[in-house]
């Protein structure tokens, strides 16, 4: 029987991951990844061993008034292996904005991802997408940014 709280528990997980993604709170990133977590970005193009290298990836390449990016995954397909192991693929869809560079990308993918519980509680122990498609457009004048919270003075 498929325990549904141990998925709900995996989805809310993932979730958070892409939360934190794009607030580029890496403290709660750490909270989602197990130690030794693996991730293959991009069919494997950027590939990290271990969580510390993942988040020092993210950090340099998100970290940045500049850079604001969406990350959304949808229909989850999640197995759950036996009480402390599961898989999961997701439909992302993800757009990022540079307003230094001056360009929008959008693109959708697979992602898929290995779970363990740690001391009780789900994390992600290996992540990664292959991309179905993937479009860079310049921005316009025309298109302007009227909200950043990584701009906003509070």
């Amino acid at each position: 029987m498929i325990d549904l709280q141990e998925l709900e528990k995996i989805k809310q997980l993932k979730y958070r991951y892409f939360r934190a993604l794009d607030t580029n709170n890496w403290e709660l990133m750490r909270e989602c990844l197990t130690e030794d977590c693996c991730a293959r970005y991009d069919s494997g193009k950027y590939s990290f061993d271990g969580r510390d290298n993942i988040i020092t990836f993210l950090d340099e390449g998100m970290s940045s008034p500049q850079m604001i990016t969406l990350h959304q995954a949808h229909h989850p397909e999640i197995d759950i292996i036996d009480d402390n192991n599961a898989t999961g693929t997701w439909y992302l869809q993800d757009m990022v904005i540079s307003t230094e560079y001056n360009f929008t990308l959008r693109g959708a993918g697979f992602y898929h991802d290995k779970y363990r519980k740690v001391d009780g509680e789900w994390k992600i122990s290996t992540t990664g997408y292959d991309r179905t498609f993937e479009e860079v457009e310049e921005r316009s004048d025309k298109m302007q940014i009227t909200n950043n919270m990584f701009t906003r003075e509070d």
